[in-house]
């Protein structure tokens, strides 16, 4: 049976299309973007998380790790990265949560079963699924059965991609979705390459081919501090939407700095530990210089 690689199953999100949502993050990502805030899905393989505050003590983990990656010394517990093989056993006895495995195989099967639990609050609130990521599109595959399956049982079905791919490879999947909420981070390329690893020549090229399969259309770009927020940027990016037809509104998301932790719990740097949210003020003048250009701005 097809499994793909999820870091979570979110119930009830409100953020990523309209209604009361299930949120399924699929774990691998094509760009590398330097401020991102779900780390844990960049990578296409499981990973341990360690959360030290959590840890009580008991020491199940040292009793299980076969590498020896966990061990106590002086009556402390010690977690040593280099020497774990990401077995996942010690954060099957850690029942505070001091360790958890970011990424586990499913089925489309046990994840229907768990999307279905919550049928009456999509109905009543026009709400569904969305698939994000990472970037859904690195499992292509995965997606489309778990896109078929949610027609199958006629949910509203959305997707959150980044728009680096072939797009003669995923027009297929795009075809069947309800809407599709796509990022542009950078209307330069050079600086879009410097801060995602990548150029954005093929995303610009996709999101007008996108707009050819007169599917609702959400844009998106974060915020980051001295990256994002500039006027020019902006200028660039909603002067590039403005020629899209099917596009909803265009959304100015706000700076995360809440992935922090999870940089720690990975055994990560994180570039941007020190960044905060922009202010309100900001942001506004930022939609409005959007706005100029005869699309719907929204604030996030």
């Amino acid at each position: 049976m097809k499994q793909g690689l999820i870091t979570a199953v979110q119930r009830f999100s409100l953020n990523d299309g309209p209604g009361i949502r299930t949120t399924i993050f699929l774990k691998g990502c094509s760009l590398h973007c330097a401020w991102c805030h779900n780390p844990e899905t960049i990578r296409m393989e499981n990973e341990l998380m360690v959360h030290p505050e959590k840890c009580i003590g008991c020491g199940h983990c040292v009793d299980v790790c076969p590498s020896g990656a966990h061990r106590r010394s002086a009556g402390e517990l010690l977690f040593d990265r280099r020497r774990c093989i990401r077995c996942g056993k010690c954060a099957e006895v850690c029942f505070p949560g001091a360790m958890e495995m970011a990424g586990q195989w499913r089925s489309v099967d046990d994840i229907m079963e768990e999307v279905l639990q919550d049928q009456a609050y999509y109905t009543d609130s026009g709400g569904g699924v969305t698939l994000s990521g990472g970037e859904v599109f690195c499992q292509a595959e995965f997606a489309n059965l778990l896109i078929d399956a949610c027609r199958k049982e006629k949910l509203h079905t959305a997707v959150e991609t980044n728009l680096f791919a072939d797009f003669d490879r995923i027009s297929p999947i795009l075809e069947k979705l309800d809407l599709i909420l796509f990022d542009l981070k950078l209307f330069d390329s050079g600086l879009h390459r410097k801060w995602t690893g990548v150029g954005n020549e093929q995303i610009k090229e996709n999101i007008a081919r996108l707009d050819t399969l007169n599917i609702p259309l959400v844009a998106r770009t974060p915020l980051i501090p001295g990256v994002t927020d500039s006027e020019e940027n902006i200028e660039g990016i909603a002067g590039l939407l403005a020629n899209l037809k099917n596009l909803q509104y265009y959304e100015l998301l706000n700076f995360n700095p809440l992935g922090d932790p999870k940089y720690h719990a990975l055994g990560l740097e994180n570039p941007f530990k020190n960044a905060q949210t922009l202010p309100a003020e900001q942001v506004e003048k930022l939609r409005s210089i959007a706005e100029k250009h005869s699309i719907r701005g929204k604030a996030g």
